[in-house]
């Protein structure tokens, strides 16, 4: 039974054998019942290929050629296109590849020759020709791709298989290009078409976008569109934006003309991705850059950077900034001017004598208008902002001095009493905005010695508008300066917090005394080196004042041996209760009013010689009491003759017709703007002082170097030195230390210093 089984088996496989087509026929060795039987591979030999009709392949191609035929006149192929496909893929197999591609070829070569002669005529205009040319490429591409689908089994094996021969597609382009495209006339043409529709379109005429699309493409499928197009193109767009360049910067102002490059660009960057290719992009924007901003960088800047800055125009300057951005050298030139015109416009405001009133307000304002520039239009560009700071600190010291001491009074008019114009956020952040103009100022010290003198004023006449804010400019400076600049100024405030505990004591001492005074004394002690130095003046005082001092003194150096008390009468001020017609009044004058007023308890006349020798006041200082207390708005006293200013002969009485609505009138001491002989005695100081530091600073590296040359010595000085100082000063100040011996020149080389111990 297992034999049949086999036989059957083998009879099954033999008959499938015998039917397989490509003449492999395989048996199996079938096993038999013993273990260990191997399985047997035959191989045979293919058949005969059946061959070839005779006029096969020649039939075969006049078919395939009408076809081609048909396809290029745009008329119905006569055959079934799977006919043909099938019939190229039977000429592949016996091995005619060769020949089919060439006949291809030379068929697709003749009607491509054939198509030169429709653009040989003359009277078609551009535009038409255009047209023609891209109906040419149109039909060449479709024509290509249907001729190719049929001759597909080729392409796909012959040509694949030779990497010398293009494929049919390549083959339809290159034939295009060789025979069309190639042809000096035609493409001269074909060009000048082109650039004559962008040149209209760049003249705001419509244009024809898709055509020119197409035909770009096509010279860039043809791999001309480098060669034959682009190079000119970049000519004439050059040729053309240098003239419009020149044209426009003589007609136009500036904002106009940025605007106007602006949209040119636009336009160029449309136009690549409309129709231009990808590659033409970075030549042409940087040639339209170059045309437009690049040859005229500074003729905008100059015809009309200071024009946008003055009228605060911050559109146009943010497009300026973009706009050179671009070109090459466009910002440093930009840098350059701006930071040229922030010298020009800073050092017209700092240098000129007229505008003192208001300098710093309008630094102030100057600095906002910049910062602003530089945060909206310059994208905070760290290059504009240090160029920025660099040229404030150029200007601001151009006028020595004056800046800082200005700086230093404007500080005094925003923490006054009486400033209504700012809540207490507003004043913190003039203070901030005013630390920023005062960082470049190198005379640091002369700012110092204004701000102390008015912060004196401030503290003992009590017209400080809020300690916090005192303290807190105080902080300022000293985080700016360091706890040495303020070190004085931080004094002046723990005196008057001193002076309060000791009029506390005072009191308690004054109410144990035998005989209490009806006159009720404040005194505030103040350390003589931290606060500004005083004038001492000697006035006659009224013997009960005299008598409260001496209390005062006898209490005060009870508790703190070894001092000196010195009085100052120049800062002293009183509450005087008096009575008119109208009723009681209370007077807030100062202690040489006061002086004047108590005078009238005596007698009812005086003239100003009288007043004068009863008083003991300085005569310029007795003429502004009296024209404040007879001339001003609370006329307590009566002048005779009447008027404006104080003469020698004029008679003084009281006047008992003075009304007022309130109760306590504060009579203000006239005060003179500050005279020049104050604002020199503190310029002095100031000098005093710095020439004190430049010795200490010379004496300390000699000390430390014990010889050194005259110009090392010069840059020590200079590095150790924080106010400027002219080197003939310096100088000076050497002469001055080898007078004193604290140094002396070398005696074989006087440019030599050696220290002397």
């Amino acid at each position: 039974m297992a034999e049949d089984t086999r036989q059957e088996k083998r009879a099954s496989f033999s008959s499938l054998s015998e039917h397989n087509t490509n003449g492999l026929a395989r048996t199996s060795a079938v096993a038999s019942g013993k273990s260990g039987a191997s399985k047997k591979l035959v191989i045979k030999n293919f058949k005969d290929r059946p061959k070839l009709a005779e006029n096969y392949t020649e039939d075969t191609w006049l078919k395939l050629r009408d076809a081609v035929g048909a396809i290029q006149n745009s008329t119905s192929i006569k055959y079934n296109l799977e006919e043909l496909y099938q019939a190229v893929e039977n000429l592949c197999s016996y091995k005619v590849s060769p020949t089919l591609y060439k006949q291809l070829r030379q068929v697709c070569e003749d009607h491509v020759q054939a198509q030169i002669h429709q653009f040989r005529e003359e009277s078609l205009d551009n535009l038409s020709f255009l047209k023609r040319m891209n109906r040419c490429w149109q039909d060449n591409c479709r024509q290509t791709i249907m001729i190719r689908s049929i001759f597909l089994f080729l392409d796909r094996t012959y040509v694949l298989q030779n990497s010398l021969l293009p494929s049919i597609w390549d083959t339809g382009l290159e034939l295009f290009r060789t025979h069309i495209v190639s042809d000096s006339a035609v493409q001269k043409r074909t060009v000048d078409g082109i650039l004559e529709q962008i040149e209209l379109e760049r003249n705001g005429e419509t244009v024809d976008r898709s055509l020119l699309r197409s035909l770009l493409g096509m010279l860039s499928d043809l791999q001309v569109y480098k060669d034959s197009f682009e190079e000119r193109f970049l000519i004439e767009t050059n040729r053309l934006y240098a003239a419009e360049g020149q044209r426009l910067m003589q007609e136009r102002d500036v904002p106009e003309y940025l605007h106007h490059v602006a949209r040119r660009l636009d336009e160029e960057n449309d136009r690549i991705m409309s129709y231009l290719d990808q590659s033409t992009q970075k030549p042409l924007i940087s040639c339209v850059e170059k045309q437009l901003l690049g040859e005229h960088m500074t003729a905008v800047l100059q015809k009309g950077l200071s024009i946008l800055l003055d009228g605060n125009r911050v559109t146009e300057l943010a497009l300026l900034y973009q706009l050179f951005s671009k070109v090459k050298g466009g910002l440093p030139t930009l840098l350059q001017f701006w930071r040229d015109y922030i010298k020009s416009f800073g050092g017209e405001i700092v240098c000129t004598p007229e505008k003192d009133k208001d300098m710093v307000q309008d630094l102030l304002d100057f600095k906002d208008k910049m910062d602003n520039v530089t945060q909206c239009c310059f994208t905070r560009n760290e290059g504009f902002i240090n160029a920025m700071k660099e040229a404030f600190e150029t200007f601001i010291n151009r006028r020595p001095n004056k800046p800082a001491e200005l700086i230093a009074k404007y500080v005094d008019s925003k923490l006054r009493a009486g400033n209504k114009e700012a809540t207490e956020e507003e004043l913190e952040r003039i203070l901030d905005k005013i630390m920023i103009i005062f960082r470049f100022i190198h005379g640091k010290d002369v700012f110092e010695a204004f701000y102390k003198k008015d912060l004196a004023k401030r503290l003992l006449v009590g017209k400080s508008a809020s300690v916090d804010a005192e303290k807190s400019m105080l902080s300022k400076l000293k985080h700016e300066c360091g706890a040495a600049f303020t070190s004085k100024l931080e004094g002046m405030f723990k005196d008057m917090e001193l002076s309060k505990d000791i009029m506390i004591q005072f009191k308690q001492y004054i109410q144990n005394q035998s005989e209490p005074s009806n006159i009720e004394l404040t005194v505030n002690i103040l350390t003589m080196g931290y606060w500004p130095s005083y004038i001492p003046m000697e006035v006659h005082l009224p013997s009960e004042m005299v008598k409260l001092q001496e209390v005062f003194k006898v209490f005060y150096l009870g508790k703190h041996s070894g001092r000196k008390l010195q009085w100052q009468p120049t800062l002293g001020h009183a509450v005087l209760k008096s009575e008119f017609k109208e009723g009681k009044k209370e007077l807030q004058v100062s202690l040489f009013q006061t002086l004047v007023l108590l005078m009238f308890n005596e007698g009812e006349e005086f003239s100003m010689e009288e007043i004068r020798t009863a008083t003991g006041i300085e005569e310029g200082e007795l003429r502004r009491t009296l024209q404040s207390l007879a001339c001003g708005k609370a006329r307590v006293l009566n002048k005779n003759p009447r008027g404006k200013d104080v003469e020698d002969g004029d008679r003084f009485n009281l006047n008992n017709d003075f009304k007022h609505k309130l109760f306590r009138i504060k009579i203000n001491q006239i005060q003179m703007k500050e005279t020049v002989e104050e604002q020199v005695s503190t310029t002095e100081r100031v000098f005093q002082d710095r020439q004190y530091q430049i010795d200490a600073a010379v004496v300390r590296i000699m000390k430390m170097r014990k010889t050194l040359s005259h110009n090392l010595l010069v840059s020590e000085i200079y590095n150790q030195l924080k106010f400027p100082v002219k080197p003939g000063d310096l100088k000076k100040r050497i002469e001055s230390l080898i007078d004193r011996d604290y140094m002396e020149r070398d005696k074989e080389t006087p440019n030599q210093y050696h220290y002397v111990a």
